[in-house]
């Protein structure tokens, strides 16, 4: 398993937080956290704590989500943040060429193009959260104001 600390989007992943924070790892999981659940199961954390990275477009433009894993992203809500009346999820070919990742991996930094990100505001309640780290068997731990930091995403209303 640790042979996936050596795949590229992990070492990504690996070198923004190392960039950021020297203490910040990537975990290699035993078992998949390709969902929130799973995640949360392999971690021995609430299902809230974990951050689902899930990419939207609208026409050509893609922005991403980072949701806690017990909410839904609400499209009306991201409309109305957006001003926009089209909004969409990305296809999985999308999320590969614009993030870098795949689905079930996607990190909230690391991606291939520079885009716009919007963090979940409950993300809030938890004193320390983990996102994907570029591979379905990979995370990283952080504290919310890190995670906004790191990102340089906004923190807004967008769940359910």
């Amino acid at each position: 398993m640790s042979d996936l600390l050596n795949k590229e989007p992990v070492i990504r992943v690996q070198k923004k937080l190392k960039e950021f924070d020297e203490s910040y790892k990537v975990i290699v999981l035993d078992s998949s956290a390709r969902t929130a659940k799973e995640a949360a199961e392999s971690l021995k954390t609430d299902v809230g704590s974990i951050v689902k990275s899930l990419l939207f477009r609208s026409q050509n433009n893609f922005f991403l989500c980072l949701v806690s894993g017990d909410k839904r992203c609400s499209l009306n809500k991201l409309k109305k943040i957006k001003n926009l009346k089209d909004i969409s999820m990305a296809n999985p070919q999308s999320v590969k060429e614009v993030t870098g990742f795949t689905i079930g991996g996607v990190s909230p930094i690391g991606h291939l193009k520079k885009i716009e990100i919007f963090i979940d505001n409950n993300l809030k309640r938890f004193a320390k959260i983990y996102a994907a780290a570029g591979h379905p068997h990979c995370v990283y731990k952080i504290d919310f104001e890190n995670l906004i930091k790191i990102t340089n995403g906004t923190v807004e209303d967008i769940t359910e």
